[in-house]
């Protein structure tokens, strides 16, 4: 089965959501600043990697064309966006939910990861020296 289009407008929607909640978890102390400034490049680039994959990230992010990776890393950036404020914790776990349901993904054979996560995966070992 093909579900490209909703991946897409999933990795989007994440994107979205990032960038949204990093606006939220703003208040204007060094770490959260900081740390949104990160979630917001985050979001940038999930949702830029849904329209073009550069050749570095391919090389240097690659975990980000697997589910397993992409789940991780949405686990990952849904924990730095719990916080304190009611918004923080809804976006934070949203995020988290969709990345264990990528991670669950990768082990249901049914369902192909998206073209644009086949397009960039060597698979292991395929690292150019």
């Amino acid at each position: 089965m093909d579900f490209s289009d909703a991946f897409r407008i999933v990795n989007l929607a994440v994107g979205a959501l990032m960038i949204v909640g990093a606006a939220f978890h703003l208040d204007w102390t060094i770490s959260a600043i900081v740390t949104s400034v990160y979630i917001i490049i985050f979001g940038l680039a999930t949702v830029l990697l849904e329209f073009q994959i550069p050749p570095q990230v391919a090389r240097y992010a690659s975990f980000l064309f697997s589910f397993v990776g992409r789940g991780v890393f949405y686990i990952f950036v849904g924990s730095l966006l719990l916080a304190d404020g009611t918004m923080d914790k809804i976006i934070g776990t949203l995020v988290g939910v969709i990345g264990i349901a990528y991670v669950v993904l990768e082990f249901v054979p049914s369902i192909e990861p998206p073209q644009n996560m086949r397009e960039a995966d060597g698979g292991w070992g395929a690292e150019q020296v």
